[in-house]
């Protein structure tokens, strides 16, 4: 055996393994056994490793491995005083028991060490523990590895069939060998009824006859070389892109990221070939023939540079060949009916109006409990003319109306029905066969926008209603009937519903508030038995929204501290119309004064003012009567505050928030010397509820923009 440290390399062979699965496979095998490995002693915390996935196999390599881990010195519990000691004081009978198995049966009572466990003596014993040998250490991380592998479905196979060792295992796929190298020597470990060795498989079909790994460190060069296996997972895929990218030339190629990845894990020496179908298929809209030709195909469709779809399209193969015409000539056959389907489904669904599918929706179940599709589409439509009303009055509701009606129809189009992902796609190309308005066939697609972080908005003010309108029925909808996400359950994907809403109302600067949006869409269900109704529903909803916009506004890069200024307030009833239009800019106003040097101190001064208000058991006078005041301070303080106010209340309300708060600034020294100077809660009941006005006036013109308490450290 190696006693210096070097490379160990772990690979399992097996059937070809789920391609959905393989990378997590990998990473979880790569994981595991590193993981095992640095906890047995044998590998450094910071190991360097290399993780390996192909179809047909598992491996990790990891440097630096040690054959023997160090000796360490361990101190071990042996048992409480009062149980190992007898009422003389003399070992008793456990403790003897217990050294015995400990190894040590004549260990005198002095070599033990008497300390307090934290709750009463016991005795200790320390001793060197020698480290453990790099086979022992490996077994027990690959054992441990393999069974926590996360398989998808576990499948049960013979080993051995037919002989008197024939056995049942159970894994992911059949596994044929195992290879256990540590530098060049071969490590005595098993798994799954195989005894390590240095011996693989290549490509299937490319390589002829059993592979010998000689050294750990040159097992991706052996495979490559000898067995036609790239096995670098990361490695191969982008190998891939490579290819595909050189394949395309002067065309962009279509590389969604599942797609790549499922195609990586069904090959093992990727080779892109160019494939042709005919022109006549490219009057159905594209995104038909690219989600046929990716989901059922696993081909990669390619457009010109002003992104439409080509009549050549580029498959991955697993067999490399000098004359691939017959790979190339059966693709084509095999794509070619798929085309004429959907060539099929267009054609039929332009037979019935969008206009016309409407009355059926009511046969499509939205939810049990909120009724058919039909009756979602009412409320969105009656959503969209709300808010269009009290956005933008005028023909702007009569057009979200329009497209509201017509946005789920395509729901009952063949097409739809074979591609669920087409979904207002769709709809977009049949409203525009209709005849629809520009707006209405827009906003069927748009609707649906942002589908995912980081997705574009709606582009047109119909869309953009419709949007709204379709996210506040499904999230307030969902929520009202028990159904709101818990932990990482989320099957309504709410989260998202409420982060596209905030989006839209904060990026297009949509001077609608958000209560009343839930307000509005909670009324939409009027006559429903809905389990969660009425207003605490409401701020239970803008609570859920409020944390995702913490989240969204964190994502830009702002603080906590700066989040929570903005942000805490919009869930007070005091706050119900404030909109988040101008969201951004009373963030970055909170950021540019938290700069200030006067930021702190006006910050404490804040949440102490804060808090003398909320105590206070005396009223605010209607307005500041400045002929009872007192002292200087005081005096002071109300002559800086309404020197600012004009000035300050002109910028709050021209939305020039940073200009607003700067001007604020000015106020520290005043405010400083008020609560040196100033006792507020005076026996003088007059002169009590003055001060508390003078303060409420100053905490409100502080608080226009955000709390700034928020900021005190």
């Amino acid at each position: 055996m190696t006693t210096t440290q070097s490379t160990l390399l772990v690979e399992l062979l097996t059937e070809e393994l789920p391609p959905k699965a393989l990378a997590c496979l990998g990473d979880a095998f790569a994981a595991g056994i590193l993981a095992g490995i640095q906890k047995e002693g044998l590998a450094a915390k910071d190991a360097a490793f290399t993780a390996y996935a192909t179809p047909r196999r598992l491996a990790v390599s990891i440097a630096g491995v040690r054959a023997k881990a160090e000796d360490k010195t361990v101190r071990e519990k042996v048992l409480p005083v009062s149980v190992a000691l007898d009422a003389e004081g003399k070992p008793a009978a456990p403790l003897t028991k217990k050294l015995a198995a400990l190894g040590v049966p004549d260990l005198p009572l002095e070599k033990l060490e008497r300390a307090s466990d934290g709750k009463a003596d016991a005795f200790f014993l320390t001793r060197s523990q020698g480290g453990a040998e790099l086979a022992a250490g490996l077994q027990r991380a690959l054992t441990e590895t393999v069974a926590k592998l996360p398989i998808p479905k576990v499948m049960t196979y013979q080993l051995h069939p037919g002989t008197a060792r024939q056995r049942d295992v159970q894994f992911v796929r059949p596994a044929h060998s195992l290879i256990a190298l540590h530098g060049k020597d071969v490590v005595g470990v098993e798994v799954l009824g195989l005894q390590a060795g240095r011996a693989t498989q290549g490509h299937r079909f490319l390589s002829a006859g059993a592979i010998s790994i000689a050294d750990a460190e040159g097992y991706a060069a052996t495979l490559e070389q000898h067995g036609k296996v790239i096995a670098s997972y990361a490695g191969r895929k982008e190998r891939i892109r490579a290819e595909l990218l050189k394949a395309a030339g002067s065309d962009q190629a279509l590389m969604p990221k599942s797609l790549l990845d499922e195609v990586n894990s069904l090959v093992e020496w990727p080779v892109v070939y160019a494939c042709h179908f005919e022109e006549a298929f490219l009057k159905v809209p594209q995104e038909c023939l690219i989600l046929t030709m990716q989901t059922n195909q696993k081909y990669f469709a390619l457009t010109d540079a002003q992104g439409k779809l080509r009549n050549r399209f580029l498959i991955v193969s697993n067999l490399a060949t000098a004359t691939p015409e017959k790979i190339v000539e059966g693709n084509e056959r095999v794509v070619r009916p798929r085309l004429a389907d959907a060539k099929f489904f267009f054609e039929q669904d332009q037979k019935k109006k969008l206009e016309d599918r409407v009355p059926l929706l009511e046969k499509v179940i939205y939810h049990n409990k909120l009724g058919s599709q039909l009756a979602r589409m009412e409320r969105v439509r009656s959503l969209a003319k709300s808010i269009s009303e009290a956005w933008k009055p005028g023909a702007l509701a009569a057009t979200a109306q329009r497209a509201a009606t017509l946005t789920k129809a395509d729901l009952l189009t063949d097409m739809v029905g074979e591609f669920p992902e087409l979904q207002g796609i769709m709809g977009g190309y049949y409203a525009r066969i209709d005849g629809e308005h520009a707006e209405v066939v827009a906003a069927m697609t748009e609707h649906y926008q942002p589908r995912f972080a980081g997705d574009a908005l709606p582009a047109t003010d119909t869309g953009t209603v419709l949007a709204l309108a379709d996210k506040l029925e499904t999230l307030v909808g969902i929520w009202s009937i028990g159904l709101i996400p818990t932990g990482e359950k989320d099957p309504y994907a709410l989260r998202r519903h409420a982060l596209g809403i905030l989006r839209i109302l904060i990026e297009k600067k949509l001077p609608l508030a958000l209560r009343a949006l839930l307000e509005k869409a909670q009324h939409s269900f009027a006559g429903h038995r809905l389990e969660h109704t009425g207003t605490a529903a409401v701020y239970a909803i803008l609570a859920f929204a409020l944390d995702r916009l913490r989240g969204y506004l964190r994502d830009q890069g702002y603080s906590t501290q700066e989040v929570e200024a903005v942000v805490a307030p919009l869930g007070g009833p005091q706050n119900a119309a404030v909109t988040l239009s101008d969201i951004v800019e009373r963030i970055e106003a909170v950021r540019a004064f938290a700069g200030l040097p006067e930021a702190q101190a006006l910050a404490a001064a804040n949440k102490r003012i804060g808090n003398i208000l909320k105590k206070s058991e005396t009223a605010p006078a209607a307005s500041v009567n400045a002929g009872l005041f007192q002292e200087e301070a005081e005096k002071a303080l109300h002559a800086a505050l309404e020197k600012i106010r004009p000035a300050a209340e002109k910028e709050f309300a021209a939305g020039r928030f940073t200009d607003a708060l700067h001007q604020l600034a000015g106020l520290r020294e005043a405010v400083d010397s008020f609560f040196d100077k100033v006792m507020v809660n005076a026996e003088d009941p007059a002169l009590r509820t003055n001060r508390i006005a003078l303060l409420a006036g100053l905490h409100g013109l502080m608080n226009r923009a955000a709390d700034l308490s928020l900021l005190a450290a």
